[in-house]
């Protein structure tokens, strides 16, 4: 497995809201070359994701229940698969390297409890790095560490389009 943290192919050295933006969400300074034109999104930051660890074989991250839930006051189920795709799609944008990207083309997702409080942390684990595909499995737990759910999301790696 590799991890392509130093990625060179389009470094922009991130200022102001952009590098708020960065510095909010938990991304390390050694990326902000890699986000610095594109910053980590505005879902991303609209669901208050902040990332905690970064690499293509391990990614996690934490997000708000408040703010994210659906009527019944609990998280939303289109949430989880939110939190789950943000932590693949930026893992496999990781293994793809300098000249490449990620572009996800499946993503599911089991939810096993609910939350209606705290943080939500997801955990994006790496089940195939390869030079096409990645797949990534993501488990999102509650502050007391139980499996809120399981989603599974498969990226394509190609080259990225002038």
């Amino acid at each position: 497995m590799t991890d392509n943290r130093t990625r060179t192919d389009t470094p922009s050295s991130p200022s102001g809201d952009r590098l708020a933006e960065l510095v909010a969400a938990g991304v390390p300074a050694e990326m902000h070359g890699w986000l610095g034109r594109y910053g980590v999104g505005a879902l991303t930051v609209k669901m208050g994701i902040v990332f905690s660890e970064m690499s293509a074989e391990r990614m996690v991250a934490t997000m708000p229940v408040e703010g994210n839930q659906q009527v019944a006051g609990i998280l939303h189920g289109g949430a989880h698969v939110v939190l789950a795709e943000t932590l693949g799609s930026f893992a496999a944008g990781l293994h793809a390297g300098p000249g490449r990207q990620a572009v996800g083309i499946e993503v599911g997702a089991t939810h096993h409890r609910s939350a209606d409080s705290g943080l939500v942390t997801g955990t994006a684990t790496a089940i195939h790095l390869g030079r096409t595909l990645t797949t990534h499995e993501v488990v999102m737990t509650d502050d007391q560490g139980r499996r809120l759910s399981t989603a599974r999301i498969t990226n394509m790696i190609r080259d990225v389009r002038s």
